[in-house]
């Protein structure tokens, strides 16, 4: 019994693996880093418009990233949803 467990239990894992790995090359995982990335440029170039500021700029890329990041487990649901 505690083999045809064990077994099983490799077996979800590797699903959930296989799942993770489809996610981190898909896509639409890609397009949504894109997307949100864009908006965060556009919102922080419209709000700074013409400061020139070193550490001001360097956060653009890592708020964007770090937006992208929090808001992609939702469409990530939705995506294992329909693959």
């Amino acid at each position: 019994m505690n083999l045809e467990k064990e077994i099983k239990d490799i077996k979800e894992r590797n699903k959930r693996v296989e799942k993770d790995k489809a996610w981190e090359v898909s896509w639409t995982r890609r397009i949504c880093i894109m997307i949100l990335t864009y908006i965060v440029v556009v919102a922080y170039s419209y709000i700074i418009r013409k400061e020139n500021n070193i550490f001001l700029s360097s956060l653009v890329p890592v708020i964007g990233f770090t937006l992208s990041t929090l808001s992609l487990n939702l469409i990530r649901k939705i995506w294992e949803s329909k693959n």
